[in-house]
């Protein structure tokens, strides 16, 4: 079993930067890759970004290429997205998510684990 605890969500203006960071403890040796998913209000809940645990392969979804960067810290176990020229409608809950599985990085029924979720408001 894996734990996850996202921290850095925070309201920011349009244009504005912040940073998520995901940290993982438990079996941490089983993962193969980690992600972040959004849900806002009323919505699915939509892929953001993923990673492999081992190798640099990323993936982003269409609406954050170009703005959001996923990165990670074996050593602290920790994952990262940072998120620049950020628009109100990236206001969501991002959640962090792992799997032991290396298949299906941008599904979210791909990932067995899940963080809490940690709030991104950003206003206009």
């Amino acid at each position: 079993q894996v734990q996850l605890v996202e921290s850095g969500g925070g309201l920011v203006q349009a244009g504005g930067s912040l940073r998520l960071s995901c940290t993982a403890s438990g079996r941490t040796s089983s993962i193969s890759k980690m992600g972040w998913f959004r849900q806002a209000p009323g919505k699915e809940r939509e892929f953001v970004a993923a990673m492999y645990w081992t190798i640099s392969n990323t993936h982003y979804g269409d609406s954050v290429k170009g703005r959001f960067t996923i990165s990670r810290d074996n050593a602290k176990n920790t994952l990262y997205l940072q998120m620049n020229s950020l628009k109100p409608d990236d206001t969501a809950v991002y959640y962090c998510a792992a799997s032991e599985l290396s298949s299906g990085p941008m599904l979210h029924n791909a990932y067995r684990s899940w963080g809490q979720g940690t709030q991104v408001t950003v206003s206009s």
